[in-house]
């Protein structure tokens, strides 16, 4: 049973046949290509050992729908066969003989047998359809948890959309669905005791005077598990708690901390409505909404969520400070603690395991949980600390709702969930990772560009070791995926960003250029005046708006990028920070706020430089003493997302570094609660000649969010794009 191995270890790298190139993906552990073809026709009869025979169906669907065959099954294995098998290999192993006779896939279990053939389904998609490289592969996964989160809360997403997603999971050997169905902007799973949580929860207003949302009824999702079983694919289901909770408050209000009335939210945010913890009809009301969700879902784990809380209510709720109390409880992070600890001993009696967000190791980690570590790598590195198992899918790396100026197709391929600093023995609780797809900004149809070709780059990460990893080896492998995602539909975006944009000064002018990782696109741009073709860097003298399109072998894309640049005398300079920027709100780096770049009312557009909870304090030296007339800033306001304005901004002058004359302080005059995601200019523009070496800049963030807001008493956030010198 071992001679397929050992052949493989005396001719890894030897490849030199017609077939060298076949485009797996992921890559297979070892894989040996050789000369021929294995062609599928009308009488290629299929062939099932006795344990393999539940595959029989799954397997005719898929190759049926490739070859436009309809392939028979045969009862033993002869020329012109595919044939499977189990066998006493490891249980996640498989192994892949294909000849010019037959296909042999043999695995240590059906679902390793399902992963070998989705290697041949990508081969035969890729190809014409009717024939296989012949070639020998051993492979296993690197680990046992490979997930995709999708949500269809935040915008709902039909039946049939969630099992094709299920179906493009499984060609990339993907096994996990985490299936988020319950946020402030809607309910999206039925529930028998409590059907106002789908009469109410799932339905907001549209702002057209209609509803907008919808739900699946237990049939629906009954359908949908048999669907992903059916391909090895497990969903997971999340019941946020006790957070992001508004939409099941809106349908039953009695289990907040006021008693509302709610509305179903319309807008994206953190919210302070909250589940009460001090009362015990709470507690009642999610256990009986846990038990309908556990008949429904089979998967050993159940998601509670238990991230993004704010403890406002809580602070201020007699019944919830009377909870604390007799609890012995010091302050509202025990306080979640108690309340995540409470539903996971639920679970535990109905033989489920409980996973939550990296939040739910503030104020203690519950015995037994596992930790979904979002915020960077620290959450999963405190869990396997306390012996705890993670999962990682950090912002930096695995959130597909951010666009490509964040996370590009070669960020997703260079994540590697293992964190640094943890030991070996730390490491086997480290059970793997996640894409996650949240939907804020991406309704049904937007979805494919968000997670392809990301989610591709994703599932050779999780699947193949971290030796296996080469970007270029694996763009080449990419690029014939494409033709695959056409048959099938999948309406794919960038590898990265089409246009980047980048400035220099070392002309002594702004100079602008623009570029593509595609050479076959076109990038014009309109400056205002007239439409151009880009040929190459252009000298900006003015405050100019360009409009940058570009075009492919389909004509126009949709997207035009809009970007304003600013030259001025501090463009280029490397500021001195006194304070540090959000590493996630980077803005390029040290020279992010003065490269000429202004910023959108979009504040993950790449533009602007975060910092949460402190004062910006910047100095420039423009390197000689220079007449200074104008000094401006620009910032973002988006509450939702605890954005605010400046309280006020003062700017110095020195003519030596050390000591600085203001010469004035702007003061904010919007205010706080507008919603309105906007940009504003502080200018102060200098009557008399001024003259100076070094200039600053001291922006007062809001410090917190006031007690108006849904995330009252958490840090707020500044946003600078451009501190521009004249």
């Amino acid at each position: 049973m071992y001679s397929v191995w050992i052949l493989l270890m005396v001719c890894a790298g030897c490849d030199t046949s017609e077939n060298s190139n076949i485009a797996l993906i992921p890559k297979p552990t070892e894989q040996i290509a050789h000369q021929g073809l294995f062609k599928v026709d009308k009488n290629t009869r299929l062939v099932f050992d006795e344990t393999s025979s539940s595959l029989k169906s799954i397997v005719q669907e898929y190759l049926n729908s490739i070859t436009a065959f309809e392939l028979a099954i045969d009862s033993q294995a002869k020329d012109n066969t595919f044939c499977f098998k189990v066998s006493d290999m490891p249980q996640n192993e498989y192994r892949l003989i294909v000849s010019e006779k037959s296909i042999e896939l043999t695995g240590g279990s059906n679902q390793a047998l399902l992963n070998g053939f989705q290697s041949i389904r990508q081969l035969l998609l890729i190809n014409d359809g009717k024939t296989v490289p012949a070639m020998e592969v051993v492979d296993s996964p690197r680990f046992q948890w490979r997930g995709l989160l999708l949500d269809c809360s935040r915008h709902f997403m039909e039946k049939d959309f969630v099992k094709r997603y299920i179906d493009l999971l499984a060609l990339y050997k993907m096994n996990v669905l985490h299936w988020h169905l319950t946020e402030d902007q809607g309910w999206r799973i039925e529930i028998d005791k409590y059907p106002k949580l789908t009469e109410i929860g799932a339905w907001r207003d549209d702002g057209k005077g209609g509803k907008y949302g919808g739900f699946y009824s237990k049939d629906d999702i009954r359908e949908i598990v048999e669907y992903a079983s059916n391909r090895e694919v497990t969903i997971v289901p999340e019941i946020e708690l006790p957070g992001h909770s508004q939409a099941a408050l809106a349908a039953y209000p009695q289990f907040s901390c006021t008693g509302g009335p709610f509305e179903v939210e319309t807008d994206w945010g953190v919210f302070k409505e909250i589940y009460c913890a001090g009362n015990d009809s709470t507690f009642m009301f999610l256990e009986d909404v846990l038990e309908e969700v556990i008949e429904l879902f089979p998967s050993e784990y159940i998601h509670i969520g238990g991230d993004e809380v704010p403890k406002y209510r809580w602070e201020h709720c007699v019944k919830c400070q009377r909870r604390m109390q007799v609890a012995g409880l010091h302050d509202a992070h025990e306080l979640q603690s108690y309340f995540i600890s409470r539903i996971g001993d639920f679970l535990a009696s109905k033989g489920k395991k409980m996973i939550g967000w990296d939040e739910i190791l503030e104020g203690g980690l519950p015995d037994g949980a596992t930790v979904q570590s979002w915020r960077g790598f620290e959450g999963a590195k405190d869990a396997v600390r306390l012996g705890n198992r993670a999962i990682v899918s950090p912002t930096s790396h695995a959130y597909f709702d951010y666009g490509l100026n964040d996370i590009d197709l070669a960020k997703v391929y260079g994540f590697n969930p293992i964190p640094e600093g943890v030991s070996e023995e730390e490491r086997r609780l480290i059970i793997g990772g996640e894409a996650n797809m949240w939907s804020e900004r991406a309704p049904q149809p937007e979805i494919d560009s968000k997670v392809f070709p990301r989610l591709i780059a994703m599932s050779e990460v999780l699947w193949s070791g971290e030796e296996k990893k080469n970007f270029g080896e694996f763009r080449a492998r990419l690029s014939n995926h494409y033709r695959m995602l056409d048959k099938l539909g999948v309406h794919y975006g960038f590898e990265t960003v089409p246009v980047q944009i980048e400035t220099n000064t070392e002309s002594g002018v702004l100079e602008v250029s623009l570029t593509s990782y595609d050479s076959s696109i076109i990038i014009y741009y309109f400056d205002g005046v007239e439409s151009h073709v880009y040929h190459e860097s252009q000298e900006i003298m003015e405050p100019v708006n360009w409009a940058i399109t570009f075009e492919k072998e389909s004509g126009l894309f949709k997207d035009t990028i809009y970007q304003r640049f600013e030259p001025h005398l501090a463009n280029g300079l490397k500021p001195n920070i006194a304070t540090k920027y959000s590493a996630n709100y980077a803005a390029g780096g040290i020279g992010g706020i003065t490269d000429g770049l202004k910023g959108s009312n979009q504040f993950r557009d790449g533009k602007w430089q975060g910092y949460w909870g402190d004062d910006v304090v910047a100095t420039l030296d423009l390197g000689e003493i220079k007449s200074v007339s104008q000094l401006s800033s620009g910032f973002l306001q988006y509450n939702n997302a605890w954005i605010f304005f400046p309280t006020e901004v003062t700017y110095e002058i020195s003519t030596d570094g050390i000591k600085y004359i203001s010469l004035g302080t702007i003061l904010n005059k919007d205010s706080p609660r507008n919603k309105e995601q906007k940009t504003q200019e502080y200018s102060l523009t200098i009557d008399e000649k001024t003259e100076g070496r070094f200039v600053r800049i001291i922006a007062r963030n809001l410090g917190v969010c006031p007690d108006w807001h849904d995330a009252a008493g958490s840090k707020a956030w500044l946003f600078i794009d451009e501190f521009s010198v004249k």
